[in-house]
């Protein structure tokens, strides 16, 4: 009997699926059908090989350093210490008022080391029109810097973008990156995760001269 929790903190890709305004949605169809194949195996065996073409921003994905950097560490290059088995930190912050995470939301957390994961419940609007309308909660250039400084491993949020996107130099993007911080995009179910000690993992695919990819995203919680 498993003395632990997996939970899933990543959204399902589908096909048609908007996860940025103005990126283009999934297509997935089939490169060899279940019927095709038959004619190529014995009897009774079948297989199915699918086709996705997608835009590296979609569903739950990870930025390396490359997606804002040309000499960044691609997807290749980043070390699985910073992606896998993390030691990993809740910030909750869900005030339809106050949409911007300040240094005073990280002051009194452990973030050394850690995976700063930022809970805001803005995945409850996932593939409506509030999802994208301007209003999400986002990192500050003050909080990013602190993060930073303070030596986060990783920092996630279930938000449209970490940046505010009324802001085109997108310093939360461009302070964390800079400093070698993976950045986890469009988490969910962050409300699930208990406030106290869990494991994080975000491993994308290993592709060269790439800088973001979408990434099955989940808690390890217990022994």
């Amino acid at each position: 009997m498993r003395d632990y929790e997996l939970i899933d903190l990543s959204h399902t890709v589908e096909a048609g699926m908007i996860t940025y305004k103005g990126l283009p949605a999934p297509v997935i169809s089939d490169h060899l059908t279940r019927e095709q194949s038959r004619g190529l195996y014995a009897p009774g065996t079948e297989f199915h090989i699918g086709k996705i073409e997608m835009v590296a921003n979609t569903g739950t994905y990870i930025d390396s350093p490359f997606h804002r950097y040309p000499d960044g560490s691609d997807l290749s290059q980043l070390n699985l210490n910073s992606l896998a088995n993390l030691d990993a930190v809740v910030v909750r912050k869900q005030s339809p008022n106050d949409r911007a995470i300040s240094v005073a939301d990280v002051t009194e957390i452990p973030i050394k080391g850690k995976a700063v994961l930022f809970h805001t419940g803005w995945d409850s609007h996932w593939r409506t029109e509030t999802y994208w309308n301007g209003a999400h909660p986002f990192v500050t250039l003050e909080a990013a810097a602190y993060l930073a400084e303070h030596g986060a491993a990783l920092v996630g949020i279930d938000s449209y973008n970490i940046d505010d996107t009324g802001d085109a130099s997108r310093p939360a993007h461009s302070i964390l990156l800079k400093a070698g911080i993976p950045i986890v995009e469009h988490l969910c179910n962050l409300e699930a995760v208990p406030d106290g000690d869990f494991k994080f993992f975000a491993v994308p695919v290993k592709v060269k001269a790439f800088g973001t990819f979408p990434v099955r995203v989940f808690a390890l919680v217990g022994d």
